[in-house]
C-alpha cells in the first residue's frame, strides 16, 4: 500500500481519518483540534513540526500558539486514542504480528526530553538523540504505528529541574532496553481482545534469554531479532553429528549451506536466501551480570543472494513452525519500508519540542495520520470496502489552499 504516482489526494487522504478515533476527548474544541492537527500533518510540506503544522491554517500568532498548546500543555489523554488506532488498524489490515522497532532521532543540543547517546547499531556507532520504540501493527501489505515509549535515561528522571521543565510524569523511571521494548510490546499487544498477535522484536542487541523468559510469562509467541555476537548450538536431534560446539550465528548460517532455501521478500526485491534449523542458547546475561545457559529456539536467517553481509538473525519460539517463523520475521521488512514512507509523510520523527507530553501526542496523531494514508492508499486499490471509510472526516480547501474541516453529518 506504499505511495506511487497515483496516490489519493489529500482530501482523499483525510476522509480516511476515522471521527471515532478523538471520541474519548472530552471536549469539542479537543477534537476539533486533533482532526485539525491531523490534517496539518497531511498538508505541510517539509518538517513536520509545530509551526509547520499551525501555518497550514493562517499561521497567525494566536494560531501557533493554541498548537503549541493543544500538543505541549492540554490535558487531554493520548492512550484511549492509541486503542482506538489499534483497533481501526486491526480492522484494516487483518495483521498476523506486531513489530516492535527502535528508533533513533538525532537532536542537536540535550534540551529535547529524553536526549543521550545511544549507539545505532545501523550505523555503527553512537548518536546523540531521542530514542523510542514503536510498536506495528503488521501484514503483507502494510504496518500501521499504534504504541510508543520514549526511552527516559536516568539523568532526566533522577534529575527533579529537568524532569520539572520536560513535564516528566512522576512514575516514570529509568528502564533497561529490554524493559522498554518489553513494556512497549505488551501494552500494544493487550490493546486488542482476543488472543494475542505473536511479536516480532527488530531489536538486535537485547537478550535473548530475559526477552524469551518474559514473552512466555505474557504467553505470546516471540520472533527476536539478534546480532552475531550471541553464541548457539546447533539441535543434535535435528542436524545428528553437526557437533556440539558452540558458534556464532554467522558461522551456522555459512555452514549449513545444505539447509539453504530461496524464499521471496514481502516488499519485492532480488532473489533472496533463507534458512531455519533448530538451536540452544549456549548463554545469556541474567539479570545479575552472570552466566546461565538455557533456551531452545529456531534460528531464521535471511539475506540477499547477491549479498550475504546483509543477513538477518531471528530466535523464534521453539514450537513455532518455520514457516509461520519466516512469514512474521519478513514482517519487518514491511515496517522498514513503511516506516520511512511515515517518516516522510507524516512526520513521525519531526517534533521538536521539548515535552513529555507534547512527544506522546504528537506522534499518536501521526501515527493518526499514517493509518488515514494507509486505508487511503487500500480503498483505491480496492484492498478496503467502503465501509471502512463511513463516518469520516469531510474537508473543503480554502482560496489559500489550505483544509478547512467540517463535521462529518
Amino acid at each position: 500500500m506504499h505511495a506511487t504516482s497515483d496516490s489519493p489526494t489529500f482530501p482523499e487522504t483525510l476522509a480516511g481519518v476515522p471521527l471515532d478515533l478523538f471520541a474519548s476527548l472530552p471536549r469539542s474544541d479537543q477534537r476539533l483540534k486533533a482532526e485539525e492537527y491531523v490534517a496539518g500533518l497531511l498538508a505541510a510540506h517539509g518538517r513536520k513540526t509545530l509551526r509547520n503544522v499551525a501555518d497550514q491554517f493562517g499561521g497567525e500568532a494566536a494560531r501557533k500558539q493554541s498548537v503549541h498548546h493543544f500538543i505541549s500543555e492540554s490535558s487531554w489523554e493520548w492512550e484511549p486514542v492509541r486503542r482506538g488506532l489499534a483497533r481501526h488498524a486491526d480492522e484494516l489490515l487483518n495483521p498476523q504480528a506486531w513489530v516492535v522497532r527502535p528508533t533513533v532521532v538525532p537532536k542537536a543540543g540535550g534540551h529535547s526530553v529524553g536526549v543521550a547517546e545511544y549507539f545505532v547499531p545501523e550505523l555503527g556507532r553512537t548518536v546523540t538523540g531521542q530514542q523510542s520504540y514503536g510498536a506495528w501493527l503488521a501484514s503483507p501489505a502494510a504496518g500501521v504505528p499504534v504504541n510508543w515509549q520514549l526511552v527516559l535515561p536516568a539523568d532526566w528522571v533522577e534529575d527533579d529541574s529537568r524532569r520539572r521543565r520536560a513535564h516528566i510524569p512522576e512514575t516514570s523511571r529509568a528502564l533497561s532496553p529490554e524493559e522498554n521494548a518489553g513494556d512497549v510490546a505488551l501494552r500494544a499487544a493487550r490493546s486488542l481482545p482476543g488472543t494475542p498477535h505473536p511479536v516480532v522484536l527488530d531489536a538486535p542487541g537485547l537478550d535473548p534469554l530475559r526477552m524469551g523468559r518474559h514473552f512466555e510469562a505474557a504467553g505470546i509467541p516471540l520472533v527476536q531479532r539478534v546480532d552475531d555476537r550471541i553464541r548457539l548450538r546447533v539441535d543434535p536431534l535435528a542436524l545428528p553429528g553437526h557437533g556440539v560446539l558452540p558458534h556464532t550465528p554467522g558461522r551456522l548460517v555459512a555452514s549449513l549451506r545444505r539447509l539453504w532455501r530461496p524464499y521471496a521478500p514481502l516488499t519485492g526485491g532480488g532473489r533472496s536466501l533463507t534458512m531455519t534449523v533448530p538451536v540452544t542458547l549456549h548463554e545469556a546475561r541474567d539479570g545479575g551480570g552472570g552466566r546461565e545457559a538455557g533456551g531452545a529456539r529456531l534460528l531464521v536467517a535471511q539475506w540477499p543472494e547477491a549479498d550475504p553481509s546483509a543477513v538477518r538473525l531471528w530466535l523464534a519460539d521453539p514450537g513455532m513452525r518455520p514457516g509461520d517463523a519466516l512469514r512474521f520475521a519478513s514482517l519487518a521488512e514491511v515496517v522498514d519500508r513503511d516506516d520511512a514512507l511515515a517518516s516522510a509523510r507524516v512526520g513521525l520523527r519531526d517534533f521538536a519540542g521539548r515535552s513529555f507530553q507534547g512527544w506522546h501526542r504528537h506522534i499518536t496523531l501521526a501515527s493518526v495520520a499514517h493509518l488515514a494514508c494507509v486505508r487511503t492508499a487500500g480503498a483505491a486499490a480496492g484492498r478496503v470496502g467502503d465501509a471502512a471509510l463511513r463516518g469520516r472526516t469531510r474537508v473543503r480547501v480554502g482560496a489559500a489552499g489550505r483544509p478547512l474541516l467540517l463535521r462529518a453529518g
